[in-house]
Protein backbone atom coordinates (compact mmCIF):
# COMPACT_ATOMS: atom_id res chain seq x y z
CA UNK A 1 0.00 0.00 0.00
CA UNK A 2 2.58 2.12 1.19
CA UNK A 3 4.42 1.70 -2.54
CA UNK A 4 1.12 2.14 -4.19
CA UNK A 5 0.85 6.30 -2.50
CA UNK A 6 4.36 6.76 -3.06
CA UNK A 7 3.95 5.69 -7.17
CA UNK A 8 0.42 7.88 -7.36
CA UNK A 9 2.52 11.00 -5.38
CA UNK A 10 5.73 10.53 -8.28
CA UNK A 11 2.62 10.39 -10.86
CA UNK A 12 1.14 13.83 -9.89
CA UNK A 13 4.24 15.53 -9.67
CA UNK A 14 4.81 14.19 -12.73
CA UNK A 15 1.89 15.81 -14.26
CA UNK A 16 2.43 19.18 -12.42
CA UNK A 17 6.32 18.97 -13.98
CA UNK A 18 5.08 18.37 -16.91
CA UNK A 19 1.67 20.97 -17.45
CA UNK A 20 4.21 23.68 -16.31
CA UNK A 21 5.96 24.49 -19.89
CA UNK A 22 2.13 24.17 -21.81
CA UNK A 23 1.04 27.15 -19.12
CA UNK A 24 4.36 29.12 -20.11
CA UNK A 25 3.53 28.75 -23.24
CA UNK A 26 -0.17 29.58 -23.06
CA UNK A 27 0.84 32.86 -20.76
CA UNK A 28 3.07 34.15 -23.81
CA UNK A 29 0.26 33.83 -26.06
CA UNK A 30 -1.89 35.25 -23.78
CA UNK A 31 0.62 38.39 -23.30
CA UNK A 32 2.58 38.25 -26.62
CA UNK A 33 1.99 39.87 -29.75
CA UNK A 34 -1.61 40.53 -30.90
CA UNK A 35 -2.87 38.07 -33.72
CA UNK A 36 -1.90 39.60 -37.38
CA UNK A 37 -5.16 41.39 -38.64
CA UNK A 38 -6.28 42.99 -42.07
CA UNK A 39 -6.72 46.13 -42.26
CA UNK A 40 -9.22 47.15 -45.29
CA UNK A 41 -9.40 49.95 -48.27
CA UNK A 42 -11.83 50.27 -50.59
CA UNK A 43 -11.11 49.46 -54.34
CA UNK A 44 -8.46 51.44 -56.49
CA UNK A 45 -11.35 53.84 -58.23
CA UNK A 46 -12.97 53.84 -54.58
CA UNK A 47 -10.37 55.02 -53.12
CA UNK A 48 -9.40 57.40 -55.08
CA UNK A 49 -13.50 59.02 -55.43
CA UNK A 50 -13.57 58.57 -51.36
CA UNK A 51 -10.31 60.70 -50.80
CA UNK A 52 -11.14 63.26 -54.10
CA UNK A 53 -14.98 63.73 -52.98
CA UNK A 54 -13.43 64.83 -49.25
CA UNK A 55 -10.69 67.16 -50.28
CA UNK A 56 -13.41 68.67 -53.00
CA UNK A 57 -15.99 69.27 -49.92
CA UNK A 58 -12.78 70.67 -47.38
CA UNK A 59 -10.61 72.51 -49.92
CA UNK A 60 -11.53 72.88 -53.22
CA UNK A 61 -15.44 73.91 -52.71
CA UNK A 62 -13.89 76.90 -50.34
CA UNK A 63 -11.36 77.82 -52.70
CA UNK A 64 -13.15 78.21 -55.47
CA UNK A 65 -15.86 80.07 -53.51
CA UNK A 66 -12.89 82.27 -52.68
CA UNK A 67 -12.20 83.22 -55.60
CA UNK A 68 -15.68 84.19 -57.14
CA UNK A 69 -16.15 86.27 -54.05
CA UNK A 70 -12.61 87.84 -54.46
CA UNK A 71 -13.26 88.60 -57.89
CA UNK A 72 -16.79 90.42 -57.56
CA UNK A 73 -16.05 92.33 -54.54
CA UNK A 74 -12.62 92.02 -53.06
CA UNK A 75 -10.95 89.52 -50.48
CA UNK A 76 -13.20 90.27 -46.80
CA UNK A 77 -16.31 88.78 -49.18
CA UNK A 78 -14.31 86.42 -50.89
CA UNK A 79 -13.25 84.96 -47.26
CA UNK A 80 -17.06 85.41 -46.01
CA UNK A 81 -18.60 83.56 -49.26
CA UNK A 82 -15.74 80.80 -48.22
CA UNK A 83 -17.01 80.23 -44.70
CA UNK A 84 -20.47 80.05 -45.82
CA UNK A 85 -20.12 78.10 -48.48
CA UNK A 86 -18.32 75.45 -45.99
CA UNK A 87 -20.42 75.82 -43.83
CA UNK A 88 -23.35 74.93 -46.16
CA UNK A 89 -21.55 71.80 -46.84
CA UNK A 90 -21.20 70.76 -43.51
CA UNK A 91 -24.81 71.49 -42.69
CA UNK A 92 -25.79 69.30 -46.02
CA UNK A 93 -23.64 66.23 -44.82
CA UNK A 94 -25.41 66.74 -41.20
CA UNK A 95 -28.84 66.08 -42.98
CA UNK A 96 -27.55 63.65 -45.81
CA UNK A 97 -25.57 61.50 -43.77
CA UNK A 98 -26.63 61.87 -40.00
CA UNK A 99 -22.74 63.29 -39.11
CA UNK A 100 -19.86 65.96 -40.30
CA UNK A 101 -16.83 64.56 -41.18
CA UNK A 102 -13.55 65.66 -39.87
CA UNK A 103 -11.42 67.42 -41.86
CA UNK A 104 -14.50 69.25 -43.09
CA UNK A 105 -15.21 70.51 -39.51
CA UNK A 106 -11.10 71.86 -39.15
CA UNK A 107 -11.65 73.76 -42.50
CA UNK A 108 -14.80 75.21 -41.16
CA UNK A 109 -13.53 76.24 -38.22
CA UNK A 110 -10.12 77.26 -39.09
CA UNK A 111 -11.24 79.13 -42.01
CA UNK A 112 -13.68 81.12 -39.60
CA UNK A 113 -11.28 82.00 -37.52
CA UNK A 114 -9.55 83.63 -40.38
CA UNK A 115 -12.19 85.09 -41.90
CA UNK A 116 -13.41 86.60 -38.27
CA UNK A 117 -9.47 88.17 -37.31
CA UNK A 118 -9.61 89.76 -41.49
CA UNK A 119 -13.09 91.03 -41.69
CA UNK A 120 -13.29 92.53 -38.17
CA UNK A 121 -10.21 94.30 -37.81
CA UNK A 122 -9.81 95.29 -42.00
CA UNK A 123 -5.78 95.64 -41.00
CA UNK A 124 -2.77 94.17 -42.84
CA UNK A 125 -0.96 92.80 -39.63
CA UNK A 126 -4.32 90.92 -38.70
CA UNK A 127 -4.54 89.81 -42.15
CA UNK A 128 -0.89 88.09 -41.52
CA UNK A 129 -1.83 87.06 -38.37
CA UNK A 130 -4.33 84.66 -39.50
CA UNK A 131 -1.53 82.55 -41.09
CA UNK A 132 0.34 81.54 -38.03
CA UNK A 133 -3.58 81.64 -35.71
CA UNK A 134 -4.61 79.23 -38.27
CA UNK A 135 -1.64 76.88 -37.63
CA UNK A 136 -2.15 77.59 -34.10
CA UNK A 137 -5.64 75.79 -33.96
CA UNK A 138 -4.44 73.06 -36.24
CA UNK A 139 -2.08 72.21 -33.26
CA UNK A 140 -4.60 72.74 -30.53
CA UNK A 141 -7.17 70.65 -32.34
CA UNK A 142 -4.47 67.71 -33.23
CA UNK A 143 -3.17 67.82 -29.80
CA UNK A 144 -6.17 67.43 -27.89
CA UNK A 145 -7.41 64.72 -29.68
CA UNK A 146 -3.71 62.56 -29.59
CA UNK A 147 -4.31 60.87 -26.28
CA UNK A 148 -8.15 60.05 -26.47
CA UNK A 149 -9.37 56.64 -28.18
CA UNK A 150 -10.07 58.48 -31.56
CA UNK A 151 -6.80 60.66 -32.27
CA UNK A 152 -7.42 62.82 -35.34
CA UNK A 153 -5.25 61.09 -37.91
CA UNK A 154 -7.45 57.62 -37.00
CA UNK A 155 -10.65 59.61 -37.70
CA UNK A 156 -9.04 61.54 -40.90
CA UNK A 157 -7.44 57.60 -42.07
CA UNK A 158 -11.26 56.39 -41.46
CA UNK A 159 -12.75 59.37 -43.08
CA UNK A 160 -10.49 60.33 -45.96
CA UNK A 161 -9.47 56.83 -47.76
CA UNK A 162 -12.12 54.88 -45.82
CA UNK A 163 -9.72 52.62 -43.53
CA UNK A 164 -11.06 49.83 -41.75
CA UNK A 165 -9.49 48.78 -38.52
CA UNK A 166 -10.23 45.90 -36.78
CA UNK A 167 -12.98 46.02 -34.26
CA UNK A 168 -11.27 44.93 -31.33
CA UNK A 169 -8.55 47.24 -31.72
CA UNK A 170 -4.58 46.38 -32.17
CA UNK A 171 -2.40 48.18 -29.38
CA UNK A 172 0.60 49.00 -31.85
CA UNK A 173 -1.58 50.79 -34.57
CA UNK A 174 -3.35 52.63 -31.71
CA UNK A 175 0.07 53.76 -30.96
CA UNK A 176 0.93 54.44 -33.95
CA UNK A 177 -2.57 56.73 -34.36
CA UNK A 178 -1.87 58.71 -31.22
CA UNK A 179 2.03 58.79 -32.17
CA UNK A 180 1.34 60.31 -35.74
CA UNK A 181 -1.73 62.86 -33.97
CA UNK A 182 1.19 64.46 -31.86
CA UNK A 183 3.49 64.61 -34.63
CA UNK A 184 0.94 66.12 -36.98
CA UNK A 185 0.15 68.75 -33.81
CA UNK A 186 4.30 69.09 -33.33
CA UNK A 187 4.81 70.52 -37.28
CA UNK A 188 1.64 73.00 -36.84
CA UNK A 189 3.58 74.73 -33.70
CA UNK A 190 6.39 74.74 -35.66
CA UNK A 191 5.03 76.16 -38.06
CA UNK A 192 3.10 78.70 -35.85
CA UNK A 193 6.29 79.84 -34.18
CA UNK A 194 8.05 80.01 -38.14
CA UNK A 195 5.02 82.31 -39.16
CA UNK A 196 5.25 84.26 -36.60
CA UNK A 197 8.59 85.21 -36.44
CA UNK A 198 8.62 85.98 -40.36
CA UNK A 199 5.84 88.00 -40.14
CA UNK A 200 7.89 89.69 -37.68
CA UNK A 201 11.03 90.48 -40.16
CA UNK A 202 9.80 90.24 -43.53
CA UNK A 203 7.77 92.27 -45.99
CA UNK A 204 4.48 91.11 -47.23
CA UNK A 205 5.30 89.93 -50.12
CA UNK A 206 8.28 87.85 -49.11
CA UNK A 207 6.22 86.92 -46.37
CA UNK A 208 3.49 85.24 -48.05
CA UNK A 209 5.62 83.56 -50.60
CA UNK A 210 7.27 82.56 -47.53
CA UNK A 211 3.96 81.35 -45.66
CA UNK A 212 3.46 78.69 -49.04
CA UNK A 213 6.80 77.43 -49.11
CA UNK A 214 6.80 76.89 -45.69
CA UNK A 215 3.14 75.11 -45.27
CA UNK A 216 3.41 72.89 -48.49
CA UNK A 217 7.09 71.73 -46.85
CA UNK A 218 5.31 71.23 -43.65
CA UNK A 219 2.56 69.11 -45.31
CA UNK A 220 4.73 67.25 -46.74
CA UNK A 221 6.97 66.65 -44.45
CA UNK A 222 4.25 65.23 -42.41
CA UNK A 223 2.62 63.28 -44.98
CA UNK A 224 6.13 61.42 -45.97
CA UNK A 225 6.75 60.86 -42.27
CA UNK A 226 3.57 59.56 -41.68
CA UNK A 227 3.75 56.94 -44.78
CA UNK A 228 7.08 55.83 -43.58
CA UNK A 229 5.91 55.32 -40.10
CA UNK A 230 2.83 53.49 -41.26
CA UNK A 231 4.79 51.06 -43.40
CA UNK A 232 7.21 49.95 -40.64
CA UNK A 233 4.56 49.76 -37.99
CA UNK A 234 2.45 47.07 -40.65
CA UNK A 235 5.63 45.40 -41.19
CA UNK A 236 6.63 45.41 -37.46
CA UNK A 237 3.14 43.52 -36.29
CA UNK A 238 3.01 41.28 -39.53
CA UNK A 239 -0.17 43.46 -40.72
CA UNK A 240 -1.26 43.44 -43.92
CA UNK A 241 -4.06 46.00 -46.03
CA UNK A 242 -6.00 44.67 -48.22
CA UNK A 243 -8.79 45.76 -51.10
CA UNK A 244 -12.18 45.43 -50.15
CA UNK A 245 -14.43 43.04 -52.28
CA UNK A 246 -15.99 44.60 -55.21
Amino acid sequence: MAYGRAKRNLGVIGQRKSSRPDSAAGAQVAGGSPKPVDLELPRPWRLILTAGWNLTESLGLPFAAYVVGARLSGQDAGMVLATVVLWLTAAVRKVAAGSVPGLLTISALVLTLQTAVVVATGSELFFLLQFPLANLALCLVFARSAPTREPLVAQLAAEVVALRRPSSGHPGLERFFRGATWLWAGIFALSTAGLAMLMAVEPVRIFLMLTTILTVGGVAVGSVSSALWFAYVLRRFGLRVRFAQA
